[in-house]
């Protein structure tokens, strides 16, 4: 007595005690289920079963007497068919559960997918937006040349300036070796010319 508590455990369910039924697997009996669905549902099924059914009726009908297994009223043709019958239409409707689960499966990946691929849109449309405005901001290649050909130009002007200064101070006789030492070379940029008192006539 004491083994068999032991035995039994509190921390684990009991076992059921009933009829043990054999266990079927779903998958292969859905995929079964959905062979005969097919099968029943083309045009050949159609076609040999009218044929078997007409043979039937040929056979019970023109053969002679003692060699009719299902006379007229066809009792055992018409229990044959109710029996499949009744098999055909819950097959038919497992079948389309299982298509139905598959569909709604698919359509809830394709949502997925189509939700993934709009964040996804939505991120390069708003980096595609950030890369226009920092483009804006810098200064491109035509831009670059244009800035140093004017500041090529300005220091080309200037250089002539100061050549035209340095040979009217060689011409009034201040040279920039000897004399007076120049603090700063006149320029018309600075406005020199114009704070040096003109000399009276």
């Amino acid at each position: 007595m004491a083994d068999q508590r032991r035995a039994e455990r509190l921390d684990q369910p009991r076992e059921p005690r009933g009829v043990k039924l054999p266990r079927v697997d779903q998958e292969t009996f859905g995929r079964w289920s959905e062979g005969i669905a097919r099968g029943m549902g083309t045009a050949n099924f159609i076609v040999y079963m009218t044929l078997f059914i007409g043979a039937w009726f040929a056979w019970n009908t023109l053969a002679p007497p003692s060699w009719r297994f299902d006379p007229y009223t066809f009792t055992f043709l018409t229990l044959m068919l109710s029996i499949q019958a009744s098999y055909a239409a819950p097959l038919i409707l497992l079948a389309q559960n299982r298509q139905s689960d598959r569909d709604r499966i698919a359509l809830e990946e394709d949502r997925r997918r189509a939700t993934m691929q709009k964040a996804e849109t939505e991120y390069l449309a708003r980096e595609i937006a950030a890369l226009r405005i920092a483009l804006g901001e810098v200064a491109t290649r035509d831009f670059v040349r244009s800035e140093l050909a004017r500041l090529a130009e300005e220091l080309d002007e200037a250089a002539q300036r100061r050549q035209k200064l340095a040979r009217r101070q060689e011409r009034e006789g201040r040279r920039p070796g000897g004399g007076e030492p120049l603090d700063e070379p006149h320029d018309d940029l600075d406005g020199d010319y114009a704070r040096e008192p003109r000399a009276e006539g």
